[in-house]
């Protein structure tokens, strides 16, 4: 059990989901917290990170760092995206195994799932068919993460959890327009409607100085402006989104996600995660002075033989509840107080027509979501308009 004096190591904690994990260990009193920015300590590099594990020998881990990016970057960058992700999580796990690390919350993602799972997806369905091809080399490395954590587990007795949020939003969201999720596009695309209908050029300077579309900033003309905005189908008090609007998915609030993430981290350990008790009463793969021994495993060749097959030990993290595109799009004009007119364009791809998780597993070890999608579209839409004050 970590008690709030143990040093906790989190990787990439200025990301959305790092920041927001982070920020709750501090809300619970965890005040010996350990982060490096990607310029202090770059997690690719194996001599590195052995390096920063040898001078801050941390009590657990978050692996809450990852090499990401939209559709557009997974399809081009292929070699990039699990190359520098199997580095990290190689590298991370293996000097948190090598220096005695009690604890390791892995973080993953929903698209390890098939393109065509039943839904809603169950933890049981990973591996069982074909991935989305456009993010199939994302997908495969965190696959690969979250069964270095079981197999640690089964062979060396360590208590490495891994979780897969579904879409996050929330604080620290991005919100460019080039590269952003589909809420945060959204939300911004409709307020800048919005500014545009009320003539408040002064407020769109100030967001696009902010955060530029295409180098485009608040000191272009405002000819130069529309043009860009008219390119993501901005305009005069109309916004035109991608799709028919149909398609169903799930949003979890991302602070909601740190406290999930945090709530594994402190009170579920491996055995609870598989059901079994007596799993393991001590960490086999540690010898009496704490060392590791790397050559003692009651559990090597897959787990104790007389338990079976033990596999898809993550969990879910998410809400199991579901919305429209178009459904979103009306919680996000309410919140921006939009009166203009929201179009699709069905011409353009929809996307997979449904995501949605099984949560059951995580509602099983005691925690459930507290924010609505409804409440946290008015969070976030307050969020951004403070981030361009």
């Amino acid at each position: 059990m970590l008690d709030r004096n143990s040093k906790i190591y989190v990787a990439g904690h200025n990301g959305l989901v790092g920041s927001a994990i982070w920020n709750n260990l501090k809300a619970r009193g965890y005040d010996n917290l350990v982060g490096r920015s990607h310029r202090e300590l770059d997690l690719t590099d194996q001599y590195a990170v052995r390096k920063f594990f040898d001078e801050e020998k941390p009590d657990a881990v978050v692996l809450a760092a990852a090499f990401v990016g939209g559709i557009m970057a997974n399809s081009l960058y292929r070699a990039d995206f699990i190359m520098m992700n199997m580095k990290i999580q190689c590298n991370v796990i293996s000097e948190a195994y090598a220096h005695g690390v009690k604890k390791l919350l892995f973080l993953g993602s929903t698209c390890i799932y098939p393109k065509n799972a039943p839904q809603p997806m169950k933890e049981d369905c990973l591996l069982t068919s074909p991935l989305e091809y456009t993010n199939e080399e994302y997908a495969i490395a965190k696959i690969a993460g979250l069964k270095m954590c079981e197999s640690y587990n089964l062979q060396y007795g360590t208590n490495y959890i891994a979780v897969m949020p579904t879409n996050l939003y929330g604080p620290n969201d991005n919100f460019h327009l080039e590269n952003s999720h589909v809420m945060p596009a959204m939300m911004r695309k409709i307020y800048l409607a919005k500014l545009i209908h009320d003539g408040a050029w002064d407020k769109i300077a100030i967001d696009l100085n902010k955060r530029p579309v295409e180098g485009v900033t608040g000191n272009a003309s405002r000819g130069d402006i529309i043009t860009v905005l008219q390119k993501y189908g901005i305009e005069d008090n109309k916004v035109t989104l991608w799709g028919t609007g149909t398609p169903l998915r799930e949003f979890l609030w991302s602070e909601d996600m740190a406290d999930a993430s945090v709530h594994v981290l402190l009170n579920v350990d491996f055995k609870d995660v598989i059901g079994i008790e007596k799993y393991s009463s001590v960490h086999y793969g540690a010898s009496t002075d704490g060392a590791v021994d790397r050559n003692h495993s009651a559990g090597r060749g897959g787990a104790i033989p007389s338990l079976g097959e033990i596999r898809n030990c993550h969990i879910n993290v998410g809400t199991g509840k579901e919305l429209t595109i178009r459904e979103l799009s009306e919680l996000v004009v309410k919140a921006v107080g939009f009166e203009g007119e929201v179009a699709f364009d069905a011409t353009k791809p929809d996307g997979t027509m449904r995501k949605l998780i099984d949560v059951s597993k995580l509602h099983s070890l005691g925690w459930t979501h507290k924010v609505e999608i409804e409440d946290g579209v008015q969070k976030l839409f307050d969020w951004y308009k403070e981030s361009i004050q």
